[in-house]
């Protein structure tokens, strides 16, 4: 029975709430926290049929808000050890640069990355004192690739991929391991906060228009290849499973890899062509 107690943010859904799952499973003690405590009855309900649910804990988190990190400081402080923290809490905004307002891509930065930085600094000093840990932040293969149309998430996970990387040397030399997880497409929900803000872009009297309908229009028709989200849950509970993480980007999800391995041997201006090819040829 695995005894290690491992804490995830934005747990009541999606990626989140499928990893809590997991790792119940493999006999984690998880603390899962979200906005919403009303959420917590689906996974008691997905964890009761094998007996897991005494296994879960529950913390109400909103990332964006310094008085519930300072209640979960506090309600942490009394756990006997923090081995795992999974920064999962995140959502996404998209519409074009100009179109998407100073105060709307403070608000996706708040949550993805400010957010991650806020819960880290409060669970660092246990992990510190104890000489051992694990964090995983979730990032995304926006975290490495720019798309048009989705400027606010791609900006937050590319600042959480930075931040990461000089996370993972300030900690690694007193026993925490540090590690990326970065999905292509799933079948979540996480766009369904940023839709409103899009939809600018989509009217008729932006000058955006033709070319956000062939971005979204190429993206319905990529949906039914998206990739089943239990195998991100599987893979962040593997990660956490193993002693130490050799690795820092674990990349997953169809054609992630080739992309990522593509984008850094391709001249810029033929991986443009490529690219604007594939969104319908609209002109560059």
């Amino acid at each position: 029975m695995n005894n290690q107690t491992a804490i995830i943010t934005g747990a009541s859904s999606g990626f989140g709430l499928l990893t809590v799952v997991e790792l119940a499973k493999r006999g984690f003690s998880v603390i899962a926290t979200m906005r919403n405590l009303e959420s917590k009855e689906t996974i008691i309900e997905l964890c009761k049929h094998e007996g897991m649910e005494n296994r879960l804990h529950f913390i109400q988190l909103d990332v964006t808000c310094p008085k519930s990190i300072e209640n979960f400081s506090v309600q942490i402080a009394e756990l006997p050890t923090i081995d795992i923290l999974i920064n999962n809490a995140g959502f996404a905004l998209g519409g074009f640069c100009e179109e998407v307002s100073v105060l709307e891509y403070k608000e996706q930065f708040e949550t993805n990355f400010f957010g991650v930085i806020a819960v880290t600094q409060a669970v660092l000093p246990y992990m510190r004192k104890q000489q051992h840990g694990k964090i995983i932040n979730l990032s995304s293969i926006s975290g490495k690739m720019g798309f048009p149309g989705l400027s606010p998430y791609v900006a937050s996970k590319h600042a959480l991929e930075g931040w990461t990387e000089c996370l993972r040397y300030e900690v690694k030399p007193i026993g925490i391991d540090v590690a990326l997880v970065e999905p292509g497409s799933f079948k979540t929900n996480i766009w369904s906060r940023g839709k409103r803000i899009a939809e600018r872009s989509r009217l008729s009297t932006s000058p955006y228009s033709t070319y956000m309908i062939s971005i979204e229009n190429e993206l319905e028709k990529s949906k039914s290849s998206h990739g089943d989200p239990s195998d991100v849950a599987t893979l962040i509970a593997d990660i956490c499973t193993h002693n130490k993480c050799k690795k820092f980007r674990f990349p997953i999800g169809k054609s992630v890899k080739l992309s990522f391995f593509l984008k850094m041997i391709i001249p810029w201006n033929l991986w443009e062509k490529i690219y604007f090819k594939k969104l319908g040829s609209h002109k560059s």
